[in-house]
């Protein structure tokens, strides 16, 4: 069955893009057949991997002027790129019949192509991510170390629980990925405990730890990797996706 995960939150700067990118890339490397779809309208991820112009966007398929778009970045492993016009797909859209299933109803076509699809959601939680959560069969959640980092997570937890309740009873919480993590830091740890202690065996048990090859990889257009396959980064986010695939 296809696993098909949208990463989010509605804090920006927890690493949504870097984490569905490089569990994306892991995922291949294990020869799993992988689709990321670039749900946010600043389309860091699009730029990430060096797609910076396509003919066809996400944009254009939730309004019905084509199928889902997906480009190569290498073999098993597609994206579907983002563009700035999705801004206004929330108010163009937002009189749609079903308008919660649109996105569903374009992976339904390709989904058994893929062994998972990540998709990449924005910073908020208005109709893309709705989009996104009933689209989906499970949710990663990036908390970054910080103080603040489980501000607002209430909401979105509500968001979740009305999602299963009336849109897609199937969607489960796959965990919650600490991201940024600084080992050496008090603070870090200490909010790392306040985030077991909330979300119990939710919490993936590896961190993301703070490197810096992470926010590199992207100005060269390619995944952790390709990038420095022996840095803290890479090594985490295979670590990780051992835990995902035995979940």
């Amino acid at each position: 069955m296809t696993r098909i995960i949208s990463i989010i939150n509605h804090k920006g700067g927890v690493g949504k893009t870097s984490s569905t990118i490089a569990i994306g890339a892991s995922l291949n490397l294990h020869k799993k057949k992988v689709l990321l779809i670039d749900l946010d309208a600043q389309a860091n991820l699009t730029q990430s991997l060096g797609f910076n112009e396509t003919e066809k966007s996400i944009y254009g398929a939730l309004k019905g002027q084509y199928a889902l778009p997906t480009y190569e970045k290498k073999k098993g492993f597609d994206i579907v790129p983002s563009t700035l016009d999705l801004t206004a797909a929330e108010i163009e859209l937002s009189s749609e019949a079903g308008r919660e299933f649109l996105l569903k109803e374009l992976i339904a076509p390709i989904k058994n192509n893929y062994d998972y699809i990540l998709i990449d959601c924005p910073p908020a939680l208005g109709l893309l991510t709705l989009n996104a959560l009933t689209a989906s069969t499970d949710i990663i959640i990036p908390v970054e170390s910080q103080y603040l980092a489980l501000q607002g997570m209430a909401k979105l937890m509500d968001i979740v629980n009305k999602v299963q309740s009336r849109l897609n009873k199937d969607l489960k919480i796959m965990g919650i990925l600490v991201t940024k993590y600084e080992v050496r830091q008090t603070l870090d740890r200490n909010i790392v405990e306040v985030i077991n202690n909330t979300f119990g065996d939710k919490v993936f048990k590896t961190y993301i730890r703070k490197n810096i090859a992470i926010a590199e990889a992207p100005t060269q257009g390619v995944d952790i990797f390709e990038y420095n396959d022996n840095s803290s980064g890479a090594e985490d986010y295979k670590k990780i996706t051992k835990e995902i695939m035995k979940l």
